[in-house]
Protein backbone atom coordinates (compact mmCIF):
# COMPACT_ATOMS: atom_id res chain seq x y z
CA UNK A 1 0.00 0.00 0.00
CA UNK A 2 1.14 3.28 -0.80
CA UNK A 3 0.61 6.37 1.19
CA UNK A 4 0.31 9.96 -0.26
CA UNK A 5 1.27 12.84 1.63
CA UNK A 6 -0.99 15.75 0.66
CA UNK A 7 0.12 19.42 0.79
CA UNK A 8 -2.18 21.26 2.79
CA UNK A 9 -2.42 24.71 0.48
CA UNK A 10 -0.86 28.13 2.81
CA UNK A 11 -3.43 30.41 3.63
CA UNK A 12 -2.36 34.02 4.01
CA UNK A 13 -1.65 34.98 7.52
CA UNK A 14 -4.71 36.45 9.63
CA UNK A 15 -2.71 39.79 10.26
CA UNK A 16 -4.08 42.78 8.29
CA UNK A 17 -0.99 44.16 6.04
CA UNK A 18 1.44 46.34 7.12
CA UNK A 19 3.93 46.25 10.07
CA UNK A 20 3.01 47.23 13.67
CA UNK A 21 4.42 50.79 12.87
CA UNK A 22 2.62 50.54 9.38
CA UNK A 23 4.98 49.51 7.16
CA UNK A 24 4.63 47.04 4.50
CA UNK A 25 5.19 43.30 5.49
CA UNK A 26 6.68 41.34 3.02
CA UNK A 27 4.99 38.16 2.38
CA UNK A 28 7.18 35.92 4.66
CA UNK A 29 6.06 38.41 7.65
CA UNK A 30 9.83 39.78 7.80
CA UNK A 31 10.09 43.90 7.36
CA UNK A 32 10.38 45.68 4.11
CA UNK A 33 13.80 46.55 2.49
CA UNK A 34 15.24 50.05 3.52
CA UNK A 35 15.85 52.36 0.81
CA UNK A 36 19.89 51.38 0.61
CA UNK A 37 19.47 47.84 0.53
CA UNK A 38 17.39 48.57 -2.51
CA UNK A 39 19.64 51.21 -3.95
CA UNK A 40 22.21 48.76 -3.72
CA UNK A 41 20.12 45.96 -5.94
CA UNK A 42 19.36 48.31 -7.88
CA UNK A 43 22.85 48.65 -8.98
CA UNK A 44 23.35 45.27 -8.72
CA UNK A 45 20.61 44.70 -11.27
CA UNK A 46 22.61 48.22 -13.65
CA UNK A 47 25.54 46.51 -13.04
CA UNK A 48 24.48 43.05 -14.56
CA UNK A 49 22.88 45.29 -17.41
CA UNK A 50 25.67 46.89 -18.49
CA UNK A 51 27.76 43.94 -18.37
CA UNK A 52 25.20 42.00 -20.59
CA UNK A 53 25.40 44.97 -22.96
CA UNK A 54 29.05 45.09 -23.38
CA UNK A 55 29.34 41.69 -24.13
CA UNK A 56 26.09 41.75 -26.98
CA UNK A 57 28.27 45.06 -28.19
CA UNK A 58 31.29 42.65 -28.26
CA UNK A 59 29.35 39.79 -30.44
CA UNK A 60 28.10 42.41 -32.58
CA UNK A 61 31.18 43.46 -33.53
CA UNK A 62 32.80 40.43 -33.41
CA UNK A 63 30.19 39.02 -35.77
CA UNK A 64 30.14 42.02 -38.17
CA UNK A 65 34.15 41.32 -38.16
CA UNK A 66 33.61 37.77 -38.91
CA UNK A 67 31.09 38.87 -42.00
CA UNK A 68 33.38 41.60 -43.62
CA UNK A 69 36.63 38.70 -43.22
CA UNK A 70 34.66 35.69 -44.51
CA UNK A 71 33.04 38.14 -47.92
CA UNK A 72 36.95 39.57 -48.19
CA UNK A 73 38.17 35.47 -48.53
CA UNK A 74 35.50 34.59 -50.59
CA UNK A 75 36.17 38.04 -52.96
CA UNK A 76 39.84 36.66 -53.26
CA UNK A 77 39.19 33.62 -53.98
CA UNK A 78 37.00 34.27 -56.66
CA UNK A 79 39.24 37.01 -58.03
CA UNK A 80 42.14 34.48 -58.20
CA UNK A 81 40.48 32.11 -59.95
CA UNK A 82 39.71 34.93 -62.90
CA UNK A 83 43.33 36.32 -63.09
CA UNK A 84 44.47 33.37 -65.44
CA UNK A 85 42.27 34.79 -67.42
CA UNK A 86 43.92 38.09 -67.31
CA UNK A 87 47.20 36.51 -67.84
CA UNK A 88 45.82 34.56 -71.01
CA UNK A 89 44.30 38.20 -71.97
CA UNK A 90 47.84 40.04 -71.48
CA UNK A 91 49.62 36.90 -73.64
CA UNK A 92 46.95 37.36 -76.46
CA UNK A 93 48.04 40.96 -76.75
CA UNK A 94 51.62 40.26 -76.63
CA UNK A 95 51.10 37.83 -79.53
CA UNK A 96 51.08 39.09 -82.86
CA UNK A 97 48.09 39.35 -85.17
CA UNK A 98 46.91 40.62 -88.82
CA UNK A 99 43.01 40.83 -87.98
CA UNK A 100 42.53 44.05 -86.09
CA UNK A 101 39.21 43.76 -85.33
CA UNK A 102 39.99 40.67 -83.52
CA UNK A 103 42.77 42.08 -81.60
CA UNK A 104 40.48 45.42 -81.10
CA UNK A 105 38.24 43.09 -79.29
CA UNK A 106 40.63 41.47 -77.25
CA UNK A 107 41.97 45.15 -76.28
CA UNK A 108 38.52 45.62 -75.19
CA UNK A 109 37.64 42.85 -73.26
CA UNK A 110 41.41 43.15 -71.56
CA UNK A 111 40.91 47.00 -70.42
CA UNK A 112 37.32 45.48 -69.37
CA UNK A 113 38.25 43.11 -67.30
CA UNK A 114 41.00 45.62 -66.05
CA UNK A 115 38.29 48.06 -64.67
CA UNK A 116 36.34 45.66 -63.33
CA UNK A 117 39.37 44.04 -61.10
CA UNK A 118 40.14 47.80 -60.28
CA UNK A 119 36.49 48.60 -59.42
CA UNK A 120 36.91 45.78 -56.70
CA UNK A 121 40.03 47.25 -55.04
CA UNK A 122 42.69 44.59 -57.25
CA UNK A 123 45.67 46.44 -57.73
CA UNK A 124 48.93 45.41 -59.44
CA UNK A 125 51.93 44.50 -57.86
CA UNK A 126 54.66 46.42 -58.83
CA UNK A 127 57.87 44.33 -60.39
CA UNK A 128 60.55 45.44 -62.86
CA UNK A 129 63.19 47.78 -61.29
CA UNK A 130 61.94 47.72 -57.63
CA UNK A 131 63.75 46.12 -54.95
CA UNK A 132 62.83 42.30 -54.17
CA UNK A 133 60.51 41.93 -51.60
CA UNK A 134 59.63 38.42 -50.42
CA UNK A 135 56.49 39.74 -48.88
CA UNK A 136 55.46 40.30 -52.62
CA UNK A 137 57.32 38.82 -55.15
CA UNK A 138 58.93 35.23 -55.67
CA UNK A 139 61.50 34.90 -57.14
CA UNK A 140 62.41 32.08 -59.55
CA UNK A 141 65.92 32.63 -60.84
CA UNK A 142 68.38 34.88 -60.64
CA UNK A 143 70.93 36.55 -62.94
CA UNK A 144 73.59 38.64 -62.38
CA UNK A 145 72.96 41.87 -64.35
CA UNK A 146 74.75 44.80 -65.52
CA UNK A 147 74.61 47.97 -64.05
CA UNK A 148 71.53 46.57 -61.62
CA UNK A 149 71.95 46.77 -57.64
CA UNK A 150 72.33 43.28 -56.03
CA UNK A 151 67.98 42.16 -55.21
CA UNK A 152 66.60 44.15 -57.83
CA UNK A 153 63.65 42.67 -59.97
CA UNK A 154 65.24 42.23 -63.69
CA UNK A 155 62.24 40.45 -65.02
CA UNK A 156 58.37 39.81 -64.40
CA UNK A 157 57.22 36.50 -65.69
CA UNK A 158 53.51 36.62 -64.05
CA UNK A 159 51.89 39.87 -62.38
CA UNK A 160 51.42 39.81 -59.10
CA UNK A 161 47.92 41.79 -57.18
CA UNK A 162 46.84 42.63 -53.95
CA UNK A 163 43.35 43.09 -53.09
CA UNK A 164 42.62 45.83 -50.54
CA UNK A 165 46.56 45.94 -49.74
CA UNK A 166 46.81 42.32 -49.20
CA UNK A 167 48.61 40.06 -51.42
CA UNK A 168 46.13 37.32 -53.30
CA UNK A 169 48.94 36.44 -56.15
CA UNK A 170 52.97 36.97 -55.92
CA UNK A 171 54.63 38.24 -58.70
CA UNK A 172 56.84 35.64 -60.24
CA UNK A 173 59.69 37.44 -61.22
CA UNK A 174 63.46 37.00 -61.98
CA UNK A 175 66.15 38.59 -59.43
CA UNK A 176 69.84 40.71 -59.90
CA UNK A 177 72.49 38.78 -57.85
Amino acid sequence: MSSKKTKEPKLPPDKPEGGAEGEPETESGAEAPSPDDLLKLLDAEREKYLRLYAEYENFRRRSQKEREETCSRASADVIAKLLPVYDNLSRALETPCSDEAFLRGVELTAAQLDEILKSLGVEAIPAAGEKFDPERHNAVSSVAADGAPGGTVTAEFRKGFTLNGKVIRHAVVQVSS
